[in-house]
């Protein structure tokens, strides 16, 4: 029998339609205002590539059915530990990259068994002790920034000569190591080659994780917990992995965030960032079911391009001044609107197998 015509997902979901008439306005406004197009492209696919590793970072809790991963900062943490360790041993260039990539997922394994046996701990809770658990690792990271024995005068207060900075410089350093390689451009349109393939190799290996035994294990899992436990699965187990999993990824995504933005940002800098993180997953259709590699793809870029977008449009709309907190307020209202259209209690309760 004919399946009934029925809308793409898409165009059935308003949050997704309104998010993205609200870029497509965006682009038409800048076009009306005769603003440099290819140039803020350019700048979108800049943030889209030191922003998409964090979003990616998600994937495995979801995929266990742990929900989003807003205890993020612990990750993040352990990232900016290993830059931290590298820079002060001035590793430099690629090489110096690569180090810190190496040293901050190291660093990530224990912390992330550590985060996976709190979160296993209280099951149905993991999203809210996640968000305080973040907080409370960086603040007690706070202290730990003032007191560490670090001696690279580059990183330290200039005045005592102890305690790291809340800013590091890293263009002396490893400062757009992957931006540059292979970079070209398109009539103003900035590509950085090197960090668009390295983050589109993240992504293809987590897709092709997804397909492997454990990672279809983890799909059963986050589908149907009770089904996993009764064919057999240790879903303790699988879960422990993908926090593991995600805390890597989370320390990996701010090297990459960081090479690209040109400072290492310590202190209360990481309290919010898995904020951002988890609404561009879900602006890119994620909605409690199944999570794909598009959905982190688009929502990173859609995100992004809102962020890259708005600011220029309301600076030639409204007085300079109001322009920045149009933009907060419009961008944060889409923020909200996402979050609020991803986690209903119906989507969530589909998404354990409820």
């Amino acid at each position: 029998m004919p399946r009934p015509f029925s809308l793409p997902t898409p165009l059935r979901d308003p949050a997704r339609l309104i998010i993205g008439a609200f870029v497509v306005g965006l682009a038409v406004a800048a076009i009306l205002l005769h603003l440099p197009l290819s140039g803020l492209l350019g700048d979108t696919l800049v943030r889209f590539g030191m922003n998409v590793v964090l979003v990616l970072s998600l994937v495995p809790m979801l995929r266990t059915g742990l929900g989003l991963n807003y205890g993020l900062p612990v990750g993040i943490l352990a990232g900016l530990l290993g830059m931290a360790v590298c820079v002060q041993f001035n590793l430099k260039g690629a090489g110096g990259l690569m180090a810190a990539v190496a040293l901050a997922a190291m660093i990530a394994v224990p912390v992330g068994w550590t985060y996976a046996r709190v979160l296993l701990n209280v099951k149905g809770s993991e999203e809210v002790v996640g968000t305080f658990l973040g907080f409370s690792a960086v603040y007690l990271m706070a202290v730990f920034w003032s007191t560490a024995p670090f001696t690279n005068p580059k990183m330290l207060w200039p005045i005592g000569g102890q305690g790291l900075r809340p800013q590091v410089n890293l263009d002396l350093f490893f400062g757009g190591a992957l931006d540059s390689i292979l970079r070209f451009s398109v009539g103003g349109c900035r590509v950085p080659t090197g960090l668009l393939l390295f983050v589109l190799a993240l992504c293809l290996t987590v897709w092709a994780y997804g397909r492997t035994r454990d990672g279809t294990a983890m799909r059963l899992v986050g589908a149907n917990e009770r089904a996993a436990i009764a064919t057999g699965i240790d879903t303790r187990q699988l879960q422990a992995r993908s926090v593991i999993q995600s805390t890597v990824l989370g320390a990996v995504g701010i090297v990459i965030y960081a090479q690209t933005y040109g400072f290492l940002q310590l202190y209360d800098a990481p309290l919010m960032m898995a904020f951002p993180a988890a609404a561009a997953i879900l602006m890119g259709g994620f909605q409690g079911g199944r999570v794909t590699i598009a959905h982190v793809m688009a929502g990173a870029f859609v995100f992004n391009a809102i962020l890259v977008f708005s600011t220029p449009v309301a600076n030639e709309l409204l007085v300079p001044e109001l322009a920045e907190i149009l933009r907060t307020i419009v961008t944060n209202g889409v923020i909200l609107y996402a979050l609020l259209a991803g986690t209903s209690p119906r989507k969530r309760a589909r998404s354990r197998g409820g």
